[in-house]
């Protein structure tokens, strides 16, 4: 079991930064692949980025290449996302998720915890 909460999120202006959080709990945290997803209003679920277990390798949604940057730290079970030139469509609430296989990391049907969620807004 693996309980994880975001923090970080807020409001920003284009081309500003925000870091991301996630704090998962249990021991088992360094097995999982963990990603981040977000949601806009009216709009689906997304990918944006993952990190393996071991944090090797990661992965990009296209939209976000270049401007973020998914880390972890297994000492301190957290995943970080960095958020750099920020635009008014990065405006969605943020997830964290873990995922036990890591086979499909894009794929949000792939992952088994999620946490709450926490709130970006970029202005224009």
């Amino acid at each position: 079991q693996v309980q994880l909460s975001e923090s970080g999120g807020g409001l920003v202006q284009a081309g500003g930064s925000l870091r991301l959080s996630c704090a998962a709990s249990g021991r088992t945290f360094s097995v999982y692949t963990m990603g981040w997803f977000r949601q806009a209003p009216g709009k689906e679920r997304e990918f944006v980025a993952a990190i393996s277990w071991s944090g090797g390798s990661t992965w990009y949604a296209d939209s976000v290449k270049g401007r973020f940057t998914i880390s972890r730290d297994n000492a301190k079970n957290t995943v970080v996302l960095q958020m750099n030139s920020l635009k008014p469509e990065d405006t969605a609430v943020y997830y964290c998720a873990a995922d036990r296989l890591g086979l499909s990391p894009a794929s949000s049907d792939e992952y088994d915890y999620w946490g709450q969620g926490t709130q970006v807004t970029v202005s224009s």
